[in-house]
Parts: structure tokens; sequence; C-alpha cells
């Protein structure tokens, strides 16, 4: 099956060659071409909403806690006390919904280099969107490996909910980039990035440990299961510069732990547990 068949979406990638991840659309609401990439967004049969990227799904309405849920909590209740936040990337607005979840959190700045994905979230996906709308919030329209440079030792946890890396996401998964935000880092922070599939992209995924290898003296992938991404998984790489992130130091409170389907203190100490095969990432 390919894109062309009727009422369906096929999601095909050099990234994942032999693999289609196809679902059944009712409507195909946005077809825009930004200044940056392609954003499709549709009405799937099962599975809600769904926003794509230069014909790579970034997230369904049905699952997309699992993602921003893990991308979220992971480093933050790794933390004693996160005060500012920076997310890079996020456009969807649903790791901002997870921060603001955060009562420590004092300052949330969110850099989104493609403004037209925030404006497509906006009007039609309310659920990630409403992440937006948090008073601890300011929006960056800018390059995330530039506006770093400019925040020097300023932020206790950063997250980058990127793309993957080919078109606009590709700067951000070079140690180029992590060094420098490393340096936007207060001296005892946090990062965690999007880090892709051991499963089907080890190479990219030992690269990346290997980056936060070097530059971070605790570093550890987090896996992800998440039905509408090729292979049913994503993951999460954290580097910390002092705390060790395999063993949350903060538990949600009462109200939280009721908002959360995903994440809990079990969940984030199992995550970093790997498949035999899959601890090839580490060497």
């Amino acid at each position: 099956m390919t894109k062309i068949l009727s009422g369906w979406f096929s999601e095909l990638c050099d990234m994942w060659p032999g693999i289609a991840l196809s679902l059944k659309y009712k409507k195909h609401l946005v077809n825009k071409q930004s200044k940056f990439q392609k954003i499709d967004l549709y009405e799937t049969e099962n599975f809600g909403k769904m926003l794509v990227l230069d014909d790579i799904i970034q997230l369904t309405e049905q699952d997309e806690f699992a993602y921003q849920e893990m991308m979220t909590h992971v480093p933050l209740f790794s933390h004693p006390n996160p005060e500012n936040v920076l997310v890079i990337g996020g456009g969807d607005g649903g790791i901002l919904r997870e921060v603001a979840k955060h009562k420590c959190v004092k300052n949330i700045d969110i850099c989104e280099i493609d403004e037209e994905v925030i404006n497509v979230a906006r009007e039609f996906i309310p659920s990630t969107a409403i992440g937006f709308e948090d008073e601890r919030v300011t929006i960056n329209i800018a390059d995330g490996s530039e506006f770093i440079k400019e925040r020097q030792k300023f932020y206790d946890v950063i997250i980058v909910d990127s793309s993957d890396p080919i078109g606009p996401g590709e700067a951000l998964f070079t140690k180029e980039f992590y060094s420098t935000m490393k340096t936007a880092l207060k001296c005892d922070g946090i990062i965690a990035n999007q880090a892709e599939s051991f499963f089907l992209h080890t190479d990219v995924v030992k690269s990346i440990m290997t980056i936060f290898r070097q530059l971070f003296p605790i570093f550890g992938y987090a896996a992800i299961f998440i039905p509408t991404y090729p292979g049913g998984n994503i993951g999460t790489g954290l580097g910390s510069l002092k705390y060790d992130v395999r063993k949350p130091c903060r538990t949600p409170d009462e109200e939280t732990a009721k908002q959360l389907k995903y994440y809990t203190t079990e969940v984030h100490q199992a995550a970093f547990v790997l498949p035999k095969f899959g601890e090839v990432i580490y060497e």
C-alpha cells in the first residue's frame, strides 16, 4: 500500500526502509507548505486528529499522551526543583501542557522554528495546544540552536521535542548543538531529547548516547511505547549534570497523578531497562 490508496495515509520514510505505517482517515483538514516543511492534519477513523510534518506522523490524539508524559516527566521528576524550563520544538503544545503540571516551575520558554505548526495546533488540536495558555509560557519563534546561545546557565531542564534528524530537525542531533545547549543549563541541569527507536534506529540512538556520554556524567535512554510511531516505540535520551535520571527524586502529587495516563514512578525506572540486544546503544 502507498499514499495513493484512497482514504489511507501511509508513512513511508528512508529512515525505516521496508516499513509503512498506515492509518485510515475521514478528512484531510490541512495541507499547506510553510517556510520550513509540509504540514498536514487528518481526522482519522480511530486515532482522532493526526499531525503530519513532511509526511511523517508527529502525533495522534489517541496516543500522544504516552510521548508527551514521558518526554516531560522523566526529566522534571528527576530534578528536585525545576524552576526554569525550555522546550525546543514542540509546536503542538503537548510538552508545555505536561510541564505546566509541575507547580514548582516558574518560567516555561518554548522555542519553535515554525510558527505555522503552532497555528495549526491552536486551530485543530486544542487538547495539546492548551499548553500555550499557561501564564508561565513565553513563545519564541526562532531557531533553537541559535536561541540557546543567548540563555547561558539559565535552565534547570531543557526538553528537545524535535522531529526526526532530517529536514528542519537535522541540526538538533549534533554534538555541537548539545554542547551549546549544555552551556544554557545551570550546574545541576538536565537535558531530554527525542531519541528515536532503539529497534529501528540503532545507529542514531548510539550516536546520541555517545554525545551524551562525552558531555554529561550521567546519561541514559528511556523507552516509550506508542502505537502510531514505526515499530510501536520511541525513546527519550537524557543527559544530567548531577541527578540520576533513572530514579525520580520527586513523585506526582495526588492531583497530578489523577491527570496522568502513562507516567508513574515505576514506569520511570522501568523505562531504562532495555532488552539485552538494546544494550548495544551504550557501546
